[in-house]
């Protein structure tokens, strides 16, 4: 067993995990990063696309690219970072304030820090339907991982479960590759990613089957097929269905914050739809309602990675400040205004609901 002891801790080495340790480390602090893949970069690494919004959020930067941007702010910052991936955080013990951690499979550590910020991100949501567990049922996460890490298309020919910005993406990326998508099915009556993504594979061909979904896989080993069903406005079978021939169905119904460790720290949680999940209530510097613990990203409720980085800097400035180190907190109002350009208008309405209800102007003594 290893004792380590740092300034920050940051759970997750992805968008905002990196830029809150590079933020925290910007104002002296020693940060140490944790994260459980071989790598640091978190979703960015597998992210080929160029992103939206402002020179500020990297537009027209393609997501690997933010990664490497993001690692070389923090090798600029003398060594004040360190990181242990393949690395687990199991727990956290309130009563010693103390983090337990595996690192692969036969070495743990205990981890202390005067702050911490929870950036674990978020985990892929599943749906049910007969047969769901044979081979060749894949997470879109999971896809991207095989072709954008590895180097691996998952199959010949795939049906996509999901016209969000991830289902979308991905269907043109595995196109790119030489993959055929068969369709893209979607449960609701219009298609909830950006037009700019659904264009680009409906240019391909690939149909988009709105209130559709799948009703079950087909194959004895592995899958050889899917049926799909059309869904009425409440979302009950019609009774219309057809076979598509298929080796792979991946699913991208959606994610869900990952807010074990806010639990664990006596985080006052509150399920909020818009944001997708379980979250912890914040204050405008993203701390939780315990004192220690600040949180940034999807963990905090899903949003796109540009959101992520700019809360990721926010915690990490935050947090640093609440140590007393030299933290230029004028740059506040800067990071929360560029927050607010990024929920504008009616794609970040949803969010800016969501938010309103766990936001929080000052905590109870």
């Amino acid at each position: 067993m290893t004792d380590i002891s740092t300034d920050i801790l940051v759970v997750g080495g992805g968008a905002a995990g990196l830029s809150a340790a590079a933020e925290a480390a910007s104002c002296g602090a020693d940060v140490l990063i944790v994260e459980g893949d071989l790598r640091l970069g978190g979703q960015l690494v597998k992210q080929t696309h160029k992103f939206f919004g402002s020179r500020d959020e990297y537009a027209g930067t393609r997501g690997y690219k933010i990664a490497d941007i993001l690692l070389d702010e923090i090798r600029e910052n003398e060594g004040k970072v360190k990181a242990l991936t393949n690395t687990t955080v199991t727990g956290y013990y309130i009563e010693d304030k103390t983090f337990t951690a595996m690192r692969g499979e036969d070495s743990c550590a205990r981890i202390k820090a005067r702050r911490t910020i929870v950036a674990t991100g978020a985990s892929e949501r599943l749906i049910p339907f007969p047969n769901n567990d044979l081979p060749g049922v894949y997470g879109a996460g999971a896809v991207q991982t095989l072709m954008n890490v590895y180097g691996v298309t998952p199959g010949r020919r795939v049906l996509m479960v999901g016209a969000g910005n991830i289902g979308l993406i991905v269907s043109y990326q595995m196109t790119q590759a030489g993959v055929e998508v068969a369709a893209v099915v979607e449960a609701m009556p219009k298609i909830g990613g950006y037009w700019v993504h659904a264009a680009k594979i409906r240019r391909l061909g690939i149909p988009i089957l709105l209130r559709h979904s799948v009703k079950e896989a087909l194959g004895e080993r592995v899958v050889e097929g899917a049926v799909i069903m059309e869904l009425d406005d409440k979302f009950n079978p019609t009774g219309l269905e057809r076979t598509i021939e298929c080796d792979v169905i991946c699913l991208a119904v959606g994610l869900s914050p990952t807010t074990e460790i806010l639990s664990h720290a006596g985080c006052r949680m509150r399920y909020v739809p818009e944001l997708c999940g379980s979250v912890a209530e914040r204050d405008r510097t993203m701390r939780t309602s315990n004192p220690d613990f600040w949180s940034a990203g999807d963990a905090m409720g899903i949003e796109e990675a540009s959101a992520a980085m700019v809360e990721g800097r926010i915690a990490g400035l935050c947090a640093a400040d609440s140590l007393g180190l030299p933290a230029k907190m004028e740059k506040l109002d800067e990071y929360w205004a560029r927050l607010n350009r990024l929920r504008a208008g009616e794609v970040g309405a949803k969010i800016r609901s969501g938010i309103g209800k766990v936001s929080r102007d000052e905590w109870e003594v």
